[in-house]
């Protein structure tokens, strides 16, 4: 659908360029929804226009410039004058000029610079720049952070309103390296949202991890560093997955895919930005990289050399104590050490949402408890809002030899 795929491929691209030109959030987000709903009025009717990015631009200023005349005369000012051929003749050449990718990629940095403001809390931050930077859907964003939408909705309400006449200009020093290390956390978070998506028919959402890459690559040559390093080959080598991930819009989990789908140039280069790293201190995100890095110089499923794995995720843990990083740590030691070693491993772990009782589940079919595995499952299945993996999870279940009649 030619809306769907203009919101999700146009949203930040023409939000930062109506934030840099008018210099208010409030007013570039409202045009930009405003520009959305009249296309989804008149392009099933009218059909849709030879460009749908300057079409939507154009729609934005306008509904913009509308609003600023209502503001200018209510504060008893001269009223703002337009000429609507103007503003499309402008926005085509916006559109079309081949130097305004240049310009973009800054103007979208400082969009995600102005959501990580430091009157923001780091996961609102995150939030919108997701919301705003990349057009993640708010359920998306709500189902990242374990959440409902609603409260999550209220959480992006807030943020926009603390940023209400906040500078869009790019910080300096101290400031600028603060926020650039919370553009990684908000780089990273998009790179989830899209190679896990969480809702709707999307196994994977390539374009929203690529563009998380993107901005990764911008902060990596605006602050280079060893975290830096460390994310860019972290996505670099997941991504590198995308294609062998599905196949015929059935998710495939990393054992059995097949490798020579994978992408061996991107993995080549994230592992080339390990090496060195290595050798130097360990941060979660070097961490994260390297447990990546092990599945990506495996030539086969079996040549992985789990108990390092296991030693990562050990050093993981002692940095991050999480409950994701504890049900990960889980899944290594269960392909280490036997599926009653992973079990015993999730004892006490509480964690939302349908990966747990998933991962449950296939250890205690793999230990040869089948009725308790069929239970897990229907825990997953139940706490499972994904299309794509609800059909993996009943195809595990509906694998399991049948349960013995009673007596």
């Amino acid at each position: 659908m030619a809306l769907g795929r203009a919101l999700r491929d146009e949203w930040g691209r023409l939000l930062a360029l109506l934030v840099a030109r008018y210099r208010r959030l409030d007013l570039a987000e409202d045009g930009l929804a405003d520009a959305f709903e009249a296309a989804a009025r008149t392009w099933p009717a009218g059909g849709v226009p030879g460009n749908p990015a300057a079409w939507l631009l154009t729609a934005a200023r306008r509904r913009i410039l509308d609003r600023l005349r209502a503001e200018a005369v209510a504060a008893r000012t001269l009223p703002l004058l337009a000429v609507e051929a103007d503003l499309r003749r402008e926005a085509q050449r916006v559109m079309a000029d081949p130097g305004v990718s240049a310009a973009l990629a800054d103007e979208r940095l400082r969009l995600v610079l102005l959501c990580a403001h430091p009157d923001l809390p780091p996961e609102a931050a995150a939030a919108l720049s997701l919301r705003l930077v990349l057009g993640v859907s708010t359920a998306d964003i709500a189902r990242l952070f374990l959440v409902s939408t609603p409260t999550m909705a209220a959480r992006l309400t807030r943020a926009r309103k603390r940023l209400a006449g906040a500078s869009f200009g790019l910080p300096s020093g101290t400031e600028l390296d603060r926020r650039l290390a919370g553009v990684r956390d908000v780089a990273y978070l998009a790179f989830t949202a899209g190679y896990a998506p969480g809702s709707g028919a999307d196994v994977l959402r390539a374009d929203v991890a690529a563009e998380a890459i993107r901005l990764a690559r911008v902060v990596r040559e605006l602050a280079p560093g060893r975290d830096a390093d460390a994310l860019l080959a972290l996505m670099l080598v997941q991504h590198s997955r995308r294609d062998a991930r599905v196949v015929d819009g059935e998710l495939v989990l990393l054992p059995e895919q097949d490798r020579s789908r994978w992408h061996h140039d991107e993995a080549a280069e994230g592992l080339a930005l390990l090496v060195p790293l290595a050798q130097g201190p360990a941060t979660p995100l070097l961490l994260q990289a390297l447990i990546a890095g092990e599945h990506a110089i495996a030539a086969r499923p079996e040549d992985t050399a789990w108990p390092r794995v296991v030693r990562h995720y050990d050093e993981l843990l002692a940095l991050t104590d999480t409950p994701v990083v504890r049900l990960n740590r889980a899944v290594a030691v269960a392909e280490a050490d036997g599926p009653l070693a992973g079990l015993a491993a999730l004892e006490g772990l509480r964690l939302a949402g349908h990966r747990l009782p998933a991962v449950r589940a296939e250890l205690l079919a793999r230990a040869g408890r089948p009725d308790a595995a069929r239970a897990a499952y229907d825990d997953a299945l139940a706490a499972c809002d994904h299309e794509a993996e609800r059909r993996h999870l009943r195809r595990r279940r509906d694998g399991l030899s049948r349960p013995r009649p009673p007596g």
